[in-house]
């Protein structure tokens, strides 16, 4: 393993730094989260035509930029440093990879390329606050539990007359799911006897879909409610290849896994600006004539989160070369990023307790993060299963 950036990721960093330095302070972080998309869509669309930012991972034949998902997971470190609000995490990391493993060439010609250059934007829907299990991140999606299923509960699919797909049900908790312009929707379908999750296309137009943004925590993570009721869906991929639903939850399960290092570097990018930040303001702020940064014990706090941030750092770059570590680098970078956070807060002392302080916009990603993708415990939990730490010897020779 060679973990030294190459000079085209090197000028990748610089670039995207240089531009979000430039456009996404703390203000306009603010500003861009309380429009109607809940981004700046004059900044997604400079991004993405000067840098092919959601086309990365993309390959070249659907005009994309053809690099691996260890150059998304770099640029998303950049995008955490400055808490971009942008349709990246849920186009790129979830939509792009589960149309490109399972949509048919005419699907994937028409989808991908324009998901690359940034004008067509798409988010993930599944039912209920169950995306993470959905992504096999805290738990295993083989059974499709986590989608409802049965008589009712989730999102239900059966074959229209045109030949077509309806859905009827209800998705929250949809990451840009209130803006995006195509929707993945989970859902279920061979009713109660032969119930199988599979994944359709729902565009932003479709009759019978309605959308609303939710309040939630981290403004720069929009969510929405989506309804759809009789509404007209296209099957991603075709049934003959969804004959049963193993092909899409092992496909969703490949998707998490790299989310998770994307995720983990982006936390990870949070976690040092927000440590840098702190630092800066200990060098300046004075108490009894000299600054609060030359107390030992300030140097001793800022000294452990340095530790955490870079441990966090290290465990997300390998995970960005072997996603297969995705979840435990994401479990160690959303640790790093809620006590980094949490520990900016109380070293900007009084000033830093205020709802309205940047310090609250990393905090409030760390708090929202977890909730959304873990926890933490549950996090290592599923990753020490996968890798048969909590298994006996007997059940070992057994398997």
């Amino acid at each position: 393993m060679d973990a030294a950036f190459t000079a085209e990721q090197d000028e990748m960093r610089r670039t995207l730094r240089e531009i979000l330095g430039k456009r996404c302070g703390p203000d306009e972080v603010k500003a861009a989260v309380r429009t109607a998309a809940g981004h700046d869509r004059e900044l997604w669309q400079q991004l993405a035509q000067r840098l092919g930012l959601p086309g990365i991972a993309v390959a070249e034949e659907y005009g994309g930029v053809g690099c691996t998902p260890a150059d998304l997971a770099l640029a998303c470190e950049e995008t955490g440093r400055a808490l971009l609000p942008s349709p990246l995490l849920a186009t790129a990391a979830l939509a792009v990879p589960l149309i490109a493993a399972l949509g048919t060439a005419a699907q994937r010609s028409a989808l991908l390329p324009a998901l690359a250059a940034g004008g067509l934007t798409a988010a993930l829907a599944v039912p209920g606050p169950a995306l993470s299990t959905a992504l096999a991140l805290t738990g295993d999606n083989a059974p499709g539990e986590w989608a409802g299923g049965g008589r009712a509960g989730g999102v239900q699919a059966r074959p229209g007359e045109d030949g077509g797909w309806r859905l009827y049900g209800e998705a929250a908790q949809v990451l840009d799911g209130h803006s995006a312009s195509l929707l993945l929707v989970a859902a279920h379908t061979g009713g109660f006897a032969r119930s199988r999750t599979l994944l359709f296309l729902v565009r932003e137009d479709a009759a019978g879909l309605a959308r609303s943004r939710q309040t939630t925590l981290d403004e720069t993570r929009p969510q929405g409610r989506v309804q759809l009721r009789d509404t007209p869906a296209e099957l991603l991929g075709t049934d003959a290849d969804n004959a049963t639903d193993e092909a899409v939850l092992a496909a969703l399960a490949s998707t998490g896994r790299t989310a998770a290092a994307v995720l983990a570097a982006e936390a990870v990018g949070a976690a040092g600006q927000a440590l840098a930040r702190t630092v800066e303001y200990v060098r300046q702020r004075e108490q009894f004539g000299r600054p609060i940064g030359s107390f030992q014990a300030v140097k001793h706090r800022l000294a452990d989160l340095y530790v955490h941030v870079q441990a966090a750092r290290s465990a997300a770059y390998y995970a960005a070369w072997d996603p297969q570590q995705g979840g435990l680098a994401l479990a160690q970078a959303l640790e790093a990023l809620r006590i980094t956070a949490g520990e900016a807060i109380q070293l900007h002392g009084g000033i830093g307790f205020t709802w309205e302080h940047d310090a609250h916009l990393y905090f409030k990603r760390a708090a929202a993060d977890e909730l959304l993708f873990g926890p933490v415990h549950r996090l290592r939990a599923h990753a020490a299963h996968r890798a048969g730490l909590f298994t006996t010897p007997q059940e070992k020779v057994a398997v």
